[in-house]
């Protein structure tokens, strides 16, 4: 699959690119679409040309040659969607990320233009790869190819309309190719738009295909779109069509939930969970079955990551580098910055975790530090975690997830293992929500004890099955992988649960649910109104 994703990422890039000169005049027409999009190799280009953009959200500065369509141009893109929650703080106080969590960011911020822009470059390939796809001239391998290639295009014009409607709430929706410049959109309301989005999702799970055994890592199954159908259906308020599609993915029968070792070093000391998160153990073929969808990001590989396409290690990873008595080590994680830093209150929460807790297991958040440099007089010794040096974003408790470190290059940016998008794990959670939002509590508690059973926790009550707990255990099972944002306000949380465990984002209002539409668009779509968000100017 990476192979392939460099090769097409290179055509993709010249059917999409902008850059007057940079190509000669032949050579852009020899890439154009009309000649591209003619048979099924060519919308095979498109398509894998769509994973890599997809890849590229967690894109922080870009660098020149290499397979990025995209770039953020700002450090932890993803952590913007994880500060001013409930679970983390701006340890590094990183520029880009302050603002997001004091609330200042303006119209014209970095993260409120660049996932404006990153959805809707999406969509304009998407909405490309679906026109040409009904021209009559395309001459296709097998009779299902087109409609194999119109499911992939439509899960991820889906996919990038879910990142429009949780920030922006109500966008324009485009859906084909717009041949002429234009000045007078106007925003769809979000209903429409998720109305839309179950419609491509439906179709994707009708025609994606079936056996994840028989797709070629890192591709979509039908069961990453019901996956993603059950959460949007969340989102749209119909819950029992969430709960279908939740059971639809669980009851499938090609996935479980991991329960023993597996994969690289299943011998040496760890645990079932932890195992999920170890560089080469994210894709179902080193035999995480677990795994629903992969984003592909392998290090130094031909189609995977570079050093600035996803940051995560940098953002939850201490600075423990600059303590006397450490040094830069893989088995710390690499050179983290601590651009986040967990919340006390649920990672040190006395009683958010039971004693036999698996996720909160040595394995899965560090909290135990050792001095490691051989030339201190410290070394071995336990360091301990202080008030200051939380305080510092130097030593916490630490979130092993994203540890990541390469002996060659310690100092190496990026935090490139593949990366487990969607998982067994939260279906049952989805699953979970739909229930109680059903008032299903007694079955909702059951979903919730099949994660609880693996994590080998004590099992809940129906009564204890409510929207609050619901969400502490997203935390225990999901932190940093899920967009903590997106969840808080689909469950309707933001504010409330901000306002009570964050102390460092005390200013939240109600219009905080959403970010500004960015000036720019406001300010280029003179041809019709286009209102901005309540609370912004």
């Amino acid at each position: 699959m990476k192979k392939i994703l460099f090769a097409a990422t290179v055509a993709i890039g010249l059917l999409h690119t902008g850059c007057a000169g940079f190509l000669d005049e032949e050579l852009k027409s020899s890439f154009a679409p009309s000649n591209t999009y003619t048979s099924s190799y060519g919308f095979e280009v498109g398509i894998t040309g769509l994973y890599g953009y997809a890849r590229s959200e967690y894109n922080t500065w870009g660098s020149a040659g290499t397979n990025t369509f995209f770039a953020h141009s700002q450090a932890c893109p993803y952590e913007s969607l994880q500060v001013a929650t409930d679970i983390v703080y701006t340890g590094h106080k990183d520029g880009s990320l302050v603002p997001f969590e004091n609330l200042s960011y303006s119209t014209s911020s970095v993260y409120v233009t660049t996932y404006w822009n990153y959805a809707y470059g999406m969509i304009a390939s998407a909405n490309e790869i679906l026109s040409y796809s009904e021209k009559e001239n395309v001459k296709w391998d097998k009779p299902g190819d087109k409609v194999r290639f119109q499911a992939e295009a439509r899960f991820f014009r889906a996919y990038a309309y879910r990142y429009l409607v949780y920030l922006y709430g109500d966008v324009p929706y485009v859906d084909k190719i717009e041949e002429k410049f234009r000045i007078d959109f106007t925003r769809t309301p979000k209903a429409e738009v998720l109305n839309k989005m179950v419609e491509d999702l439906r179709f994707a799970v009708d025609n994606l295909p079936e056996d994840p055994d028989k797709v070629i890592p890192g591709k979509l199954t039908k069961w990453a779109a019901e996956h993603l159908l059950s959460e949007i259906y969340l989102l749209a308020g119909n819950y029992s069509a969430a709960e279908t599609s939740a059971r639809n993915v669980i009851n499938s029968g090609y996935f479980s939930l991991t329960k023993n070792r597996f994969g690289v070093v299943w011998d040496n000391p760890g645990d079932p969970f932890s195992d999920m998160f170890l560089e080469y153990n994210q894709n179902r073929n080193a035999g995480n079955r677990e795994s629903i969808w992969v984003i592909q990001l392998e290090y130094n590989t031909n189609g995977g990551g570079d050093a600035n396409e996803d940051w995560s290690r940098r953002a939850w990873v201490p600075k423990y580098w600059n303590i006397d008595g450490f040094v830069l080590a893989d088995s710390l994680g690499g050179r983290g910055l601590a651009q986040i830093v967990p919340l006390k209150w649920w990672i040190n929460g006395e009683n958010f975790y039971t004693p036999t807790d698996m996720r909160n297991s040595e394995y899965n958040i560090k909290r135990n530090w050792y001095y490691n440099n051989p030339s201190s007089e410290k070394f071995g010794q336990k360091a301990d975690i202080t008030d200051e040096s939380w305080n510092k974003a130097e030593l916490c408790p630490a979130v092993t997830k994203f540890f990541y470190g390469k002996a060659d290059n310690l100092s190496y940016n990026g935090a490139n293992k593949d990366r487990i998008k969607s998982r067994l794990g939260e279906t049952y959670l989805l699953l979970a929500e739909a229930l109680i939002q059903q008032d299903k509590q007694t079955e909702a508690a059951e979903a919730i004890n099949v994660i609880r059973e693996r994590a080998n926790t004590s099992p809940i009550s129906a009564g204890e099955a409510t929207i609050d707990f619901l969400l502490d255990e997203r935390i225990r099972e999901l932190v940093g992988e899920e967009l903590r944002r997106l969840t808080l306000v689909r469950l309707g949380k933001l504010k409330e649960r901000t306002l009570k465990y964050n102390p460092n984002t005390q200013n939240m209002k109600d219009y905080h649910a959403l970010w500004p539409i960015p000036q720019s668009i406001i300010d280029s779509n003179t041809g019709s109104s286009f209102p901005q968000n309540e609370g912004y100017n």
